[in-house]
């Protein structure tokens, strides 16, 4: 039995965004526990040169909805990037979410093939559908969840490897 695009792509990266959801959930209630300023949390970066939580939400959701943009050949929605408290990084990866519910497979499915542009600083990327979401999306995606996680670990957020893996069925 083979995997479908739409089954490695959608409901992997909604499980995704659902588990950092409830990561800044964690973080936000730390926060309020031990009385210090979310903005502690939501602008911690783990090195100098590296971006902050903030930025890590924005980009796990930008790439989360460009997959099923470019997958199904349609415009993604631009999100402004001014989301700056748990709860507006709370709406963002909820919009995001209720986004990626609206494809369907029939949308997704049959674009292993599809010629897909990104357009980067150093030039464009080419990619098919099946190595843009194998070789870029899923681990792109999942850096910057990591990466978010691992800002609010680092931070003294109490996390398990459950929260970071969500429900386990």
């Amino acid at each position: 039995m083979s995997i479908s695009m739409y089954q490695a792509s959608l409901p992997v990266l909604i499980r995704g965004l659902t588990n950092l959801q409830g990561i800044l959930g964690k973080a936000q209630a730390h926060a309020a526990q031990k009385q210090i300023e979310p903005a502690v949390f939501t602008n911690a970066r783990l090195a100098p040169d590296m971006l902050p939580l903030t930025r890590q939400v924005y980009i796990a959701s930008d790439t989360a909805k460009g997959c099923a943009a470019r997958l199904a050949d349609v415009e993604a929605p631009k999100y402004e990037d001014v989301e700056q408290t748990f709860d507006e990084l709370h709406a963002r990866l909820q919009k995001t979410i209720d986004y990626l519910k609206e494809f369907t497979p029939q949308q997704i499915d049959g674009s292993e093939e599809r010629a897909i542009t990104l357009k980067m600083r150093s030039g464009p990327i080419e990619f098919t559908g099946q190595s843009y979401l194998l070789g870029f999306v899923l681990p792109n995606f999942f850096f910057h969840v990591t990466t978010a996680y691992d800002i609010l670990r680092h931070n003294g957020v109490e996390l398990g490897k459950l929260d970071y893996l969500g429900g386990l069925k």
